[in-house]
């Protein structure tokens, strides 16, 4: 709770507003603002206010975020995050502990990610200040980075481990089907930094050919996302060779989770797939529900449309399915052709954009070479045979393209002669056999097709997660500021944790029957503040006074603050 104070300084009265709090057993004032002297503060008062005496706030306040950081910290209260942290990684001598540390960390990169050099200005206009032991002087970037140099690869997998089977048992998860994929996040370390083994080039998925990659692959659950597992990797490891790294630890992590849970399905991508990666899921305590590249199967793509099934009556419309055994990977397993309308139109509007495209570069390169041979252009380098048959390769690198164009090149008066055509029976093909299907495979014989269907589909979760990590705004893992592999390997980490805490605050807020997106959900409770006012004295008072109040909420707003039973954090 804030309070006044008065200091006598060269015979003066000068008064401050402050918050004290016990740190390490000691009271420290850890909140001080300046107010004035007595007769400043007087000056500051409205003599009337809507025609009757009032008093009035002073120009001097102080306004704190209050609704996600409260919520996301009554979270870390419930799982003993902190804690948790602490029995793995121990810390001599006085100061902030490593989970206090990382706790703040986590918090930052949900509702406002910082550098580490102003994570310290951040915490003080939080409420942080006063739940959390620790000064925002200690949160010098220096201190933080001492703090995370504690932290060892193999403690992080412990804590994590200790964090999911506690989040399991307090929020009741369904475990029924977990997600697994990885993806990456460019970096700015400098291509001559040889400190870092993680950060590697190679194929971005954001498009950043140029820059150096990290790899994070994530283990969650279909139940709001929430990561039970996660690992870092060099960028320029391909999924399958990550899968199978992890396949025993995804084995054990399962093992300890499922007491209590009869059947784990894990599902993931066609590029975790390889012999040697289904024989460890075999092997594993779980189900699995995978998809096939479908240029691998061609005798599965030539199936005739009239043998499919619709799932209209169970729930998927535009959706057909044509069910069989294979023996795929060395087993006998379900497969089911998927048949998805919305995807068929999708990709076909997307192809035909692209064959557009190279038709006009077509018709253009046919002309130009046309004006060279006839002499209408002067000066510059003639066009030469293997630079043109080096463009038109790159106009036919793209999916699908030297199928649909037959072109021919060749040399006439030492001038390239280009003749191309679009082949319209090939684009018949193409419709007819590959685009709108998907390849799924499992070992779940006894699931109906719906059952199958829907469990592939819920990779949407895991997409969903990634792409909140990518968010500038939210939990952002990138930009990182970080060079070396055991800095990198505890800032990833420190971004897991953060999503799990917004994952499960939605997942509370959605049982409350508030359904909202994580940026929905944090910027509305980022709104929800709390303000400190100074007020001058009244009545037989001679010193001003400290009232706290929070600042006006929207129904929406008012909803979200006692679903989460806010006001336990505020100082009304």
């Amino acid at each position: 709770m804030a309070s006044l104070t008065k200091k006598k300084i060269g015979g003066r009265i000068y008064y401050y507003a402050r918050q004290c709090r016990r740190v390490e057993g000691r009271p420290k004032i850890v909140w001080q603002k300046y107010l004035g002297r007595l007769e400043d503060i007087l000056a500051a008062v409205s003599e009337r206010r809507e025609g009757r005496r009032l008093p009035k706030p002073l120009a001097e306040g102080m306004v704190t975020q209050l609704g996600a950081v409260a919520a996301l910290y009554d979270l870390a209260l419930r799982l003993d995050l902190v804690g948790t942290i602490d029995q793995y990684v121990p810390k001599r001598g006085s100061g902030p502990s490593v989970g206090t540390y990382l706790l703040v960390g986590a918090i930052n990169r949900c509702v406002d990610p910082r550098s580490k050099a102003r994570l310290g200005a951040w915490f003080d206009q939080t409420v942080l200040r006063r739940l959390v032991e620790v000064e925002s002087r200690q949160l010098t970037s220096q201190r933080y980075w001492d703090n995370m140099e504690r932290v060892s690869e193999e403690s992080i997998r412990a804590i994590e481990a200790d964090v999911a089977a506690r989040v399991v048992q307090e929020f009741e998860l369904d475990l029924g089907r977990l997600l697994f994929d990885g993806t990456n996040f460019f970096t700015f370390i400098d291509s001559f930094n040889e400190k870092s083994t993680l950060a590697q080039r190679g194929k971005s998925k954001e498009g950043r050919a140029a820059l150096r990659i990290v790899g994070l692959a994530l283990l969650v659950t279909a139940d709001f996302h929430v990561p039970l597992f996660h690992h870092t990797y060099a960028g320029n490891q391909n999924d399958a060779r990550t899968f199978a790294d992890l396949s025993g630890e995804l084995a054990r992590r399962c093992r300890t989770l499922m007491e209590g849970v009869e059947h784990i399905t894990l599902i993931f991508d066609k590029g975790n797939n390889s012999q040697d990666n289904l024989e460890a899921v075999a092997e594993g305590p779980f189900h699995f529900v995978g998809s096939l590249v479908p240029t691998q199967h061609p005798t599965l793509l030539e199936i005739p449309f009239e043998r499919f099934r619709s799932l209209a009556d169970e729930g998927l419309p535009g959706v057909w399915v044509y069910r069989t055994t294979r023996q795929v990977f060395g087993q006998q397993r379900t497969v089911v052709v998927l048949y998805n309308e919305n995807l068929f139109v999708a990709q076909a509007k997307t192809l035909l954009r692209e064959i557009g495209k190279r038709q006009r570069r077509f018709r253009e390169l046919v002309a130009r070479l046309e004006r060279w041979r006839r002499g209408e252009v002067r000066g510059g380098r003639a066009p030469t045979l293997q630079a043109t048959r080096k463009k038109v390769n790159g106009w036919l690198k793209a999916r699908h393209m030297k199928d649909l164009f037959e072109v021919e090149l060749s040399e006439q008066n030492n001038l390239p002669l280009l003749s191309y055509q679009f082949q319209p029976s090939a684009w018949e093909n193409l419709q007819r056999t590959l685009l709108g299907k998907t390849i799924l495979f499992t070992d779940n014989d006894d699931w109906t097709d719906a059952e199958i269907v829907c469990a592939y589909r819920s990779q949407y979760h895991i997409e969903d997660a990634f792409r909140s990590m990518k968010d500038p705004h939210h939990i952002a893992l990138r930009p990182q500021f970080h060079w070396t592999d055991q800095k990198i390997r505890v800032h990833v980490f420190i971004c897991v944790i953060a999503l799990m805490l917004v994952s499960l605050l939605r997942r509370l807020l959605h049982a409350q029957g508030l359904d909202l997106s994580i940026p929905r959900m944090l910027e509305l409770l980022a709104d929800i503040r709390e303000m400190v006012m100074l007020f001058p004295p009244e009545g037989a008072r001679r010193e001003p006074s400290i009232r706290t109040a929070l600042t006006a909420m929207t129904a929406e707003q008012r909803r979200i603050y006692e679903a989460l039973n806010l006001q336990r954090y505020t100082s009304v």
